[in-house]
């Protein structure tokens, strides 16, 4: 039972997170901190958090936990915020999609204050933002990476791992340097080709027609272009070099197709078609055997 927790951000991700930690009943007092008054507002009046401030002080004076869902450029910003009113019993964690810049800015924002910083990565979303797309069940079986620094304490660890448990999350461990060149290709390049396509596809001068006779499949490749533009902007440029690596390896990957394409060479293109069928279907094989439906209530990520 946790007694004070701290929400910085009560959109998707720190919303959902003070939800499921209300309905396991683990928390005896929720805040919500975070840029947005009308953000706030709506949170409390939607049952997510117990209060709210814009007091760093106030927030963080008894506080077991902190978690700062907040896109990653702030990150240092807000620790910088919170520092002075840091007690030593206090654990922070984060939410972030990239990991190496967040471990960096913490340590030059807390110094040797670091040590009460555990990073973790829930892996979940929608592509709808703000206090109402907030889910209770959201994290419900889905894995939640936690990048220990090597100055945790294993307590302080353990009470994060925790948490995520509390809200369902299955725990996994990585080094911030593997979590980020596993996302670069999983995730963030996804989301910077499916950003792309759809602004590539909205600037041609017969958009509207384009749009209109736009289908389930562009649906589902474009679905997460309706994230968080702030968001992944931030988490592009702070992944920067493992994205670049996998960019040039998927422009390479399209030098291939269009080749099989313009020398019409339906063997080449089939075999590469078959590879990625056969590959897409063991992987969705392996996620519906490890993991539970998903909430009637929940869209999957």
């Amino acid at each position: 039972m946790l007694g004070k927790v701290v929400v910085v951000g009560v959109g998707l991700i720190g919303g959902s997170f003070a939800l499921a930690l209300k309905q396991a009943g683990a928390a005896r007092h929720i805040v919500g901190m975070g840029r947005s008054q009308e953000a706030l507002a709506r949170a409390l009046e939607l049952g997510i958090v117990d209060s709210i401030t814009d007091s760093p002080e106030e927030a963080m004076a008894g506080a077991d936990l902190v978690l700062l869902a907040a896109p990653v450029a702030q990150t240092g910003p807000i620790l910088k915020q919170l520092l002075p009113y840091l007690d030593i019993g206090t654990v922070i964690t984060d939410a972030g999609s990239t990991k190496s810049d967040v471990v960096a800015s913490a340590r030059e924002a807390l110094g040797d204050k670091a040590k009460q910083f555990v990073p973790a990565h829930p892996i979940a979303g929608r592509e709808s933002n703000g206090p109402d797309a907030a889910l209770a069940g959201l994290y419900q079986g889905k894995k939640t990476i936690i990048t220990p620094l090597p100055e945790n304490a294993a307590g302080d660890v353990g009470l994060v791992a925790a948490a995520w448990r509390l809200c369902g999350a299955i725990i996994h461990t990585l080094t911030p340097e593997e979590h980020d060149r596993v996302f670069a290709a999983v995730s963030h390049l996804p989301h910077l080709l499916a950003f792309g396509l759809v602004d590539d596809i909205a600037k041609k001068p017969h958009a509207d027609q384009l749009f209109q006779y736009a289908a389930s499949g562009f649906r589902d490749f474009t679905r997460i272009a309706g994230s968080s533009p702030e968001m992944w902007r931030d988490i592009s440029l702070a992944n920067r070099d493992a994205l670049l690596t996998e960019l040039d390896a998927y422009l390479a990957q399209l030098t291939v197709l269009r080749g099989h394409l313009a020398a019409r060479d339906g063997a080449g293109l089939e075999l590469i078609y078959t590879n990625a069928q056969r590959a897409r279907r063991a992987w969705s094989e392996a996620i519906e055997t490890a993991e539970p439906a998903p909430p009637k209530n929940q869209e999957p990520e």
